[in-house]
């Protein structure tokens, strides 16, 4: 969520902080902590590639590769939850989110790597050699990011950042009121001010329905094409390490 600081209420932010710090305790915890400190220098190569990924956006749809079906596959559950803090967190001093939402951005990002993991391991119990490892990850990570992206809106609807009944300045926009421009001029979407607020300065309102249609609309784009690169990612290791996607059995080692 590309949200700053002093937007979301205090009681979510907390409670993102605290479920962030319990699970991340939970990883760092035996068993896990010697596999986590075997695996660091992994870690830290993807934790720098998922943050390469993040930080380009694709032109015209507003959406940023992401990654994470590819970490939460090679790096495992826990590790993988310890690289979608630390990516959120650097992110965060960057500007991309405020750093009182890298407990809820983790959680939001952790939970695309996780589930990524557990579905791809359960394709590939199902499956067998069926479905290639690379068609079986794209698949996946089209559910992961589905899944994700509900969560966070169900995150912002229960935050209530932006409700449509408070006060006639937070009347909900209409989806007449949107119009598609130039993907290269203002934006793909953009709405005008409801009556009085253009003069008032107050900026116009969506309601939470028009805001997850255009979510879900625009980002079902950019999950395509993630799919696309997180095959190919995910063909490419299976062919040169298949120990990294768990496919070692299959191909004879690495």
């Amino acid at each position: 969520m590309h949200i700053p600081d002093g937007v979301m209420p205090l009681w979510i932010i907390v409670l993102g902080w605290v479920v962030t710090g319990v699970l991340l305790a939970l990883c760092m915890a035996s068993p896990q902590r010697r596999d986590v400190e075997a695996r660091l220098p992994l870690l830290g190569i993807i934790s720098a590639v998922m943050l390469a990924a993040m930080s380009l956006e694709l032109v015209p749809i507003g959406y940023h590769l992401n990654l994470t079906v590819v970490g939460g596959i090679v790096l495992g559950p826990a590790l993988a939850f310890l690289a979608a803090f630390v990516v959120n967190l650097v992110l965060a001093f960057f500007g991309h989110g405020g750093i009182t939402v890298v407990g809820l951005n983790t959680l939001l990002i952790g939970a695309e790597m996780i589930l990524g993991y557990y579905l791809y391991s359960a394709g590939l119990s199902l499956l067998g050699g069926r479905l290639s490892a690379g068609l079986l990850a794209a698949g996946v990570t089209v559910l992961a990011l589905a899944t994700s992206t509900l969560l966070m809106i169900g995150i912002v609807g229960l935050s209530n950042v932006n409700p449509g009944v408070a006060s006639p300045e937070a009347a909900a926009v209409e989806p007449s009121d949107l119009s598609f421009r130039n993907p290269f001029g203002e934006g793909v979407v953009s709405w005008s001010p409801f009556a009085g607020e253009a003069d008032a300065g107050a900026p116009p309102r969506m309601d939470l329905a028009t805001f997850a249609m255009l979510v879900l609309g625009l980002g079902a784009v950019g999950w395509v094409i993630e799919a696309l690169i997180t095959g190919g990612v995910v063909s490419y290791l299976a062919a040169v390490r298949p120990d990294l996607v768990r496919l070692t059995s299959r191909a004879g080692g690495s």
